[in-house]
């Protein structure tokens, strides 16, 4: 079974969100609700990092992939905004240069927005099931730069930071196993990152229901229910989002790592991983235990994913 090696984040600069208010064009009355409300407080933002260098931060700091370049058969870039530069440059081939991947086979994994980082999880499961070489590894690279105000903010919904986490696949493995898997598209017409009215009420009416059928298939898939889960790790949409959907699973606050919300903002696709990282560092994962991790893209893609420690 698909299973993850490593996981490596990197944090880049934190603001406090006051300080960005003016620039991103939020009246006193959304601060108030994204700090009160959605528990945001900083958020990762540094103009002065490339995409390249901001993914080379979170896959350096990965201890198993030193030493075990020429392993890497295929590396996957989830990402939410299609383009990350004019072409010819491709931050993604700047990078695995940089690693010394340059034979791996890179490419991006798009069109489930912020759901992306979990069918990436999936496919580098499966191609490396389909690869002859059984110790074969697959590295994806997720998070994402904000380039312009469309890009740091989903207005009355979410702030968008900079945080990047790098994971380490393998075909098999005893640890962090992915046990069950599930992703749905529920089309929601004038969605985007600027969602019109319409949109936002159409995705809201969805959002509960749907997330929850994409957990019990996952949850299925696994073998599992939601009482077998010790630990919930959402995207960081909001604290108040996440608590209700943990509330809907019948899970206590307490198994709900919230923690980066204040700290980075809601970091696209990279969320869970950096609530991963979160959890196995402050001792929140023991081994044997099930999780879960969700994430939601607008359009809208709704993923859910059930591992073992």
């Amino acid at each position: 079974m698909t299973a993850i090696v490593d996981v490596a984040t990197y944090v880049p600069r934190q603001v406090p969100l006051a300080e960005r208010q003016t620039e991103l064009g939020i009246s006193d009355q959304d601060l108030r609700r994204y700090s009160r409300a959605f528990g945001y407080e900083q958020v990762c933002y540094d103009p002065s990092q490339t995409e390249a260098q901001i993914l080379l931060g979170a896959a350096r700091a990965l201890p198993g992939l030193a030493g075990h370049e020429h392993r890497v058969r295929y590396v996957l870039r989830p990402r939410t905004i299609r383009s990350a530069s004019p072409y010819p440059h491709s931050p993604l081939r700047e990078v695995t240069d940089a690693l010394g991947l340059g034979s791996a086979q890179a490419f991006a994994v798009t069109e489930q927005a912020c759901a992306a980082g979990l069918l990436a999880l999936d496919t580098a499961g499966a191609l490396l099931a389909a690869d002859p070489d059984p110790e074969a590894l697959a590295l994806v690279l997720v998070g994402e730069k904000t380039y312009g105000t469309v890009g740091q903010l989903i207005p009355g919904m979410a702030v968008l930071g900079e945080a990047t986490a790098a994971v380490l696949v393998a075909a098999d493995g005893d640890r962090d196993v992915l046990l069950g898997y599930s992703a749905t598209i529920t089309p929601i017409p004038g969605s985007g990152l600027t969602m019109d009215g319409p949109a936002v009420a159409a995705f809201g009416a969805v959002y509960g229901s749907t997330l929850a059928a994409v957990v019990d298939e996952a949850l299925t898939a696994a073998g599992l229910r939601a009482e077998d889960l010790a630990l919930y790790l959402p995207h960081n949409i909001n604290k108040m989002l996440c608590q209700r959907t943990a509330s809907n699973l019948g899970l206590r606050r307490d198994q709900v790592v919230t923690d980066n919300i204040a700290r980075t903002a809601h970091c696209w696709g990279a969320d869970t991983f950096l609530n991963y990282r979160t959890a196995v560092d402050t001792g929140r994962l023991a081994p044997g235990d099930h999780y879960l991790m969700t994430s939601v893209g607008l359009g809208a893609t709704f993923a859910a994913a059930v591992l073992r420690h």
